[in-house]
């Protein structure tokens, strides 16, 4: 398939004005951290937990709503409009310039091309970098901003059949279906039914990559898998992580590529029946892949790493209260963090949600005495967790999303605890009494 290319910088976006909104503020009852409200505007997206944020200096962190793209400034998080551009998709910042990557559809819906723009995050100048087909999904950025990286699947197939949309107080799918004696499922096994319709269809997909300057578009993989989830390394620009989607006790879902195609690796092998591992995301220093993992499924709960280099493993145990939705870690990598779940989900928590840091401490050999076969093992490790934002009235099919600032001192989420979306930020230090 060949794409239109489009050349430079030829639009120019309407630049709103620079007034900041201060974010309110208060400490949480439960945890005495301190909490602010970053933007509560219709259609606000913080970005999906794997997706650049920052700008490379780590000033702003960027954001959609309806309107268009925001910033907010990580030292005072006031908020101000970058972009009025309504009906544009962000997807994430530059990791070497100041810039906000976003998507538009052409008007004619799910059947209309895709085009790929950069924004200057100081100027606001719009330049077009390529038309995409319809239904292609533009997921990553390679370290050195020269590549995109996408996928796109011969044919559409809806998870949930005849939809009216989406959940108006999560903006998420709102899955359903029926046990075959017609009774309902809750909303969690009602998506693994859809994932698993959706996985069995083996409809061909294709990852590619787009030449950020050129628009040039090549292939890296067909398969009829599933595929999806991409994530460049943030520092090898040619190697590329993706997943095999569909329920997770059924795919071997972790896996790594080259661009030209070559090197590819699986990264998880199941031992288990009911062995689970997914939500996948890199370490800032790109030399460990992390990811959620349950020996078995719902019953023993890992945050697992993979070094890229060695197939070192490490893993670090979580209690049933501590399982979470989605990871991160720091950018200096000494403090990790979970998001909760509710007792619906997979972990079926009786008291999971909460927003959490996790300190991580080794598990150490008993009296100095080490295994002769130590270094070939998994290194384990637990959790020292501390709660940081009570989540108690947190609707999950709204996933937090949970992600470090480029300093370390604030997690910054997405919510519904008010009562409807909203952007927030929780400082990882207790105020001073």
């Amino acid at each position: 398939m060949r794409n239109t290319v489009f050349g430079l910088s030829i639009a120019l976006a309407v630049a709103a004005p620079s007034i900041a909104a201060a974010p309110a503020s208060w400490i949480d009852a439960k945890t005495g951290h301190k909490v602010l409200r970053l933007s509560d505007a219709p259609g606000n997206y913080a970005l999906y937990f794997n997706y650049n944020a920052y700008t490379p200096q780590g000033d702003l962190m960027i954001f959609q709503t309806a309107d268009g793209i925001s910033v907010a400034d990580t030292k005072t998080w006031a908020v101000r409009s970058l972009l009025h551009r309504p009906g544009a998709h962000l997807l994430f910042a530059g990791h070497k310039t100041r810039t906000a990557y976003f998507s538009e559809q052409a008007k004619g819906g799910d059947d209309a091309p895709i085009t790929i723009y950069a924004a200057d995050i100081d100027t606001a100048k719009v330049r077009k970098i390529a038309v995409v087909p319809k239904g292609s999904r533009i997921d990553t950025l390679n370290a050195d901003e020269t590549l995109l990286g996408g996928q796109v699947a011969s044919r559409d197939m809806p998870l949930q059949p005849n939809a009216a949309g989406v959940d108006i107080k999560t903006g998420q799918t709102a899955y359903a279906a029926n046990w075959p004696d017609g009774r309902p499922m809750v909303y969690a096994d009602a998506k693994e039914f859809r994932l698993n319709q959706r996985l069995d269809a083996k409809i061909p997909m294709e990852i590619f990559t787009i030449d950020v300057t050129t628009g040039q578009r090549r292939s890296v993989v067909k398969a009829t898998d599933w595929l999806n989830h991409l994530q460049f390394s943030p520092t090898d620009s040619t190697l590329l992580m993706y997943c095999h989607e569909g329920p997770w006790h059924r795919v071997d879902r972790i896996w790594t590529i080259r661009t030209d195609g070559s090197q590819m690796t699986k990264v998880h092998t199941r031992t288990m029946n009911m062995e689970i591992a997914g939500h996948e995301f890199w370490s800032p220093d790109g030399k460990t892949i992390w990811y959620d993992l349950q020996t078995p499924r719902g019953e023993d709960f890992w945050l697992a790493g993979y070094d890229v280099a060695t197939a070192k493993r490490r893993w670090y145990h979580l209690e049933r209260n501590e399982w979470s939705v989605h990871y991160n870690v720091s950018a200096d990598q000494t403090l990790f963090s979970g998001d909760g779940g509710d007792s619906e989900m997979v972990a079926h928590a009786p008291d999971g949600k909460w927003m959490y840091l996790f300190r991580p401490k080794p598990v150490s050999d008993v009296a100095g005495i080490r295994a002769d076969n130590a270094d070939s093992l998994i290194e384990a490790g637990t959790f020292a967790a501390e709660k940081l934002v009570d989540m108690g009235k947190q609707d999950y099919k709204l996933e937090p999303n949970a992600r470090f600032s480029p300093d370390g001192k604030w997690l910054i989420f997405r919510a519904n605890i008010e009562g409807k979306a909203a952007i927030y930020a929780v400082e990882i230090a207790k105020p001073r009494s």
